[in-house]
């Protein structure tokens, strides 16, 4: 009996590790900027900072990171800001797209912006 018990116990640690250590899948919402010639680095970073601050403003947003394209191979066609995005599910994404906090994000960037790249996808392992 003591030895089942071990078993069981031993089993039952393993399949809490196991759970622990598999990640959940998230939506991943890839927004890229190219800003037009003339944006100053001030509105830039106006912009990143109100990008950043979404994620206190919209419960639905889960995680935000973002960067500077440093790529040696020039195929980067002009966007240099790269923003990612997690959600839980595409209902959370849907309910992000039109808040009026990110709306109002657009009318922020829109006098700056160039151009934009939306890639949504859902994260493998």
């Amino acid at each position: 009996m003591k030895q089942l018990l071990l078993v069981l116990a031993l089993f039952g640690t393993m399949t809490g590790f196991a759970q622990t250590k598999k990640s959940k899948s998230m939506l991943q919402h890839v927004v890229m900027f190219k800003f037009k010639d003339d944006a100053k680095p001030e509105q830039i970073e106006a912009v990143i900072k109100a990008f950043a601050n979404l994620k206190n403003e919209i419960k639905e947003i889960k995680a935000f990171e973002w960067g500077l394209n440093n790529s040696p191979e020039g195929l980067n066609q002009g966007f240099t800001h790269c923003f990612f995005l997690s959600f839980d599910s595409e209902k959370d994404r849907d309910t992000y797209l039109p808040h009026p906090k990110h709306k109002e994000f657009g009318n922020l960037l829109k006098p700056i912006l160039d151009n934009v790249l939306v890639v949504d996808y859902w994260s493998k392992k």
